[in-house]
């Protein structure tokens, strides 16, 4: 498999096996997320790696969509602590969604499979996510990705539609 062909096989995965991640493959993991761009170089990210069995059934209590079994989850956070700027502040977003595609690619490269489930911008998912891990107030949780050796396989795809690309202005058709 190509690397183009890591973007068409990623896919959400919801079932895993009960394998474990190595420590090796979760740093290639957190590697590729910190290789993303970052708007100003500013790196807002911080993330957290869960692999405690009872961590991990309070993070699939609180997440309405979240309920996978899987043997780890990364949660991506924002950290605005240190960002003086508000121009600089409107960008972590972005930058920590970058760091999330990363890790979604990482992950199928090396043959595992990974899901994104949101918590920013819902408050009230924020402060469970928040209270459940110890993290500090200045840092937003914006996802948990579970990630696991997946248990059910998914058809390559791609959901490209002419009708979403246009040529020099928007509504304008493109002959593709």
């Amino acid at each position: 498999m190509n690397e183009i062909d890591w973007i068409f096989h990623r896919r959400s995965i919801r079932k895993f096996t009960e394998q474990t991640l190595s420590s090796e493959q979760i740093t290639t993991l957190l590697e590729a997320a910190m290789a993303a761009p970052s708007a100003m170089n500013l790196k807002p990210w911080k993330f957290i790696v869960v692999q405690n069995p009872e961590q991990l059934t309070g993070l699939r209590k609180i997440l309405p969509f979240g309920k996978m079994d899987a043997p780890c989850a990364i949660v991506v956070c924002g950290d605005l602590r240190s960002i003086k700027k508000m121009v600089q502040e409107r960008f972590w977003v972005q930058d920590c969604s970058a760091a999330t595609q990363n890790i979604l690619l990482a992950a199928t490269a090396l043959g595992l499979g990974a899901v994104w489930c949101g918590v920013h911008p819902v408050a009230t998912l924020e402060k469970a996510i928040r209270k459940t891990l110890d993290i500090p107030e200045g840092v937003t949780p914006l996802n948990v990705i579970y990630v696991g050796y997946p248990a059910e396989a998914k058809p390559a795809r791609t959901q490209f539609s002419e009708k979403n690309v246009f040529s020099d202005k928007f509504g304008n058709p493109r002959d593709l």
